[in-house]
């Protein structure tokens, strides 16, 4: 928060994720508008060094330390632009390969509709967390293309009776959990009635047959 002649101001602060919205509070002066106020220095400087205190207001604890030692706000305003430059290439590179890992990613047997709707989730919040942009109904056709065999009636169900455009992924993860209940519930289910049958089958004797 800074006062302008007792006016309050609540400044936005820059924290690492927020770069672009914050970087509008402050935009450097031109080369021509430099040369304009040449002839009147001193109030060209005292209104540089109120920019460079505003930049410091704004900024968290690391990205301080980046600028602490800028002379100008031009100098300090370039500093994060190089700081912020290089970090939205590595933030590139991540997502490419965030997107690959996406691409290959497919239901295991031994995966529950849980576990794999926590992983499918991870990636898509990585991604978004990198730019991405991620629609709920392309989730929803990854999920769909990439369950496992044991899946495939209850996707073709869904398929058929749902509207993919507006389907939203917690809809379909608690459709595929019913459905995995159901089958839990029939394997068991068929478990107890071989068992049975075996239980049976042992007490017979020879003779008894």
């Amino acid at each position: 928060m800074a006062h302008n002649n007792g006016f309050t101001m609540t400044l936005p602060t820059l924290v690492g994720k927020n770069y672009e919205r914050w970087s509008n509070i402050y935009q450097p002066l031109g080369e021509d508008d430099t040369e304009i106020q040449i002839s009147n220095f001193r109030e060209c400087k005292k209104r540089d060094c109120k920019t460079l205190f505003l930049i410091h207001q704004c900024v968290d604890e690391a990205n301080f330390e980046k600028i602490s030692s800028a002379k100008t706000a031009k100098e300090a305003w370039e500093n994060l632009e190089i700081s912020y430059a290089g970090a939205e290439k590595v933030k590139k590179v991540k997502l490419q390969t965030l997107r690959r890992e996406y691409e290959l990613v497919q239901m295991k047997e031994s995966d529950s509709i849980s576990y794999y709707f926590t992983k499918i989730r991870s990636l898509t919040n990585l991604m978004k967390g990198c730019g991405e942009v991620m629609r709920d109904q392309l989730v929803v056709e990854k999920v769909l293309r990439t369950l496992t065999p044991r899946f495939d009636h209850i996707v073709v169900v869904i398929e058929e009776s749902k509207d993919l455009e507006v389907f939203k992924i917690d809809e379909l993860q608690s459709s595929l959990e019913a459905h995995e209940q159901r089958i839990k519930e029939r394997n068991h289910k068929n478990e107890s009635g071989q068992a049975l049958q075996e239980i049976l089958c042992s007490r017979i004797s020879p003779k008894d047959t």
